[in-house]
């Protein structure tokens, strides 16, 4: 007799000969040699025997087999696998070649930023017999990237436990999803006396610039301003008017009575906004959003026109103190993606990102392979 994990009922192993096997389910690999070519399983333990691997399994010297016997209420690991992993999967995400074992990999179907539902994942992994593994949330991804693996546990699971198991993943949207992540359209102002009367070389530029276009975008301008409130803002809505759909602003961000940048913001309109993170570095971020209504020319007929407002559309603005420039990874790495996938940041997700949010400073900066942000 066989124990499922998990105290389940227990299975017969039972010894039939080979040409009777069809359709059961190997207990035991089955090993073929092919002399200076291949040494290792030709089947492997929870294969479910097919017509065409008799032949071959004689072939082997294998004339009786271990196998066992699915009840009506049992699953085979590799059916389990694949109705567990397609109720974990949300958009953006696909599975990698076939079952093995029990065992599927998830992989991303587009660049994007992986997003995981954690408290459902742990509901899902408390259910037991199955298991999900998965890259840490708010990972950005590559297209064919694997970002999960999951399996059932035991090689044959109740239909029961598979139930309760999909029931669990689909209470959400998708446990597992890719986010599409948008190429932006950057407008930048850059803040200070001494950068704007030329006391000190700006280095904020070509950091920005660089972490823009490694998601596709570009930045469309770049002003230097005074910490003077009306001319940040002024500023700010040329970038606007220029198609800018991410404001990014670089210092002015802290106490002294010289940073305005914050005020500059404020008075452009900005609402959602939220000063400081749990975040080192990074602290003193300012995360914000403006809803503006554009305007464009529509023709009724040949003679008249008018003006037609578009959708109201939103667009997020960072503000970022001066450790950006000194730091190669800091709260703007953390946040940047999750703005561009269309998310809203607020107080909340800054307070979140406390857990991790601490940078070691490593002589080499791996980031993303670190803690950092996780």
């Amino acid at each position: 007799m066989c124990d499922r994990e998990g105290g389940q009922n227990s299975l017969e192993i039972r010894t039939i000969p080979v040409q009777q096997a069809v359709g059961a389910v190997l207990a035991h690999d089955v090993t073929e040699i092919r002399k200076g070519e291949f040494k290792g399983p030709a089947f492997r333990k929870g294969h479910i025997i097919r017509k065409e691997d008799v032949c071959h399994l004689q072939r082997l010297g294998k004339e009786n087999l271990f196998v066992l016997s699915l009840g009506p209420d049992d699953m085979h690991e590799d059916e389990a696998a694949v109705a567990i992993t397609r109720a974990l999967m949300g958009e953006g995400v696909a599975i990698k070649g076939e079952p093995r074992e029990g065992k599927i990999t998830v992989v991303a179907a587009r660049d994007g930023l992986l997003k995981i539902d954690v408290n459902a994942l742990r509901a899902f992994n408390m259910v037991g017999d199955v298991m999900c593994a998965t890259l840490h949330t708010n990972t950005v991804v590559k297209k064919g990237q694997e970002v999960a693996g999951t399996r059932a546990i035991p090689l044959v699971v109740t239909k029961a436990v598979v139930d309760r198991a999909v029931k669990t993943a689909q209470q959400g949207s998708g446990v597992l999803e890719v986010k599409e992540i948008r190429k932006p359209r950057a407008g930048v102002v850059i803040t200070g006396n001494e950068v704007f009367h030329g006391r000190i070389q700006d280095e904020f530029a070509p950091i920005i610039s660089k972490k823009i276009e490694e998601y596709g975008g570009e930045v469309v301008g770049t002003y230097y301003a005074p910490d003077d409130e009306q001319f940040i803002a002024d500023r700010l809505r040329e970038l606007l008017d220029a198609g800018a759909d991410l404001l990014i602003t670089t210092g002015g961000m802290s106490v002294d009575p010289d940073d305005v940048t914050r005020f500059a913001i404020k008075s452009l309109g900005a609402t959602d906004i939220t000063y400081g993170s749990a975040v080192l570095p990074g602290a003193m971020v300012l995360v914000a959003c403006l809803e503006r209504r554009d305007e464009r020319s529509a023709t009724s007929d040949d003679t008249h026109s008018s003006r037609v407002p578009r959708p109201s559309s939103r667009v997020p603005i960072l503000g970022i103190p001066a450790c950006g420039m000194y730091h190669k990874t800091t709260v703007f790495d953390l946040v940047l993606p999750r703005v561009l996938a269309g998310e809203r940041i607020g107080r909340e997700e800054l307070a979140e990102l406390g857990h991790g949010g601490l940078c070691l400073h490593c002589p080499e900066c791996r980031y993303p392979v670190c803690p950092f942000g996780k």
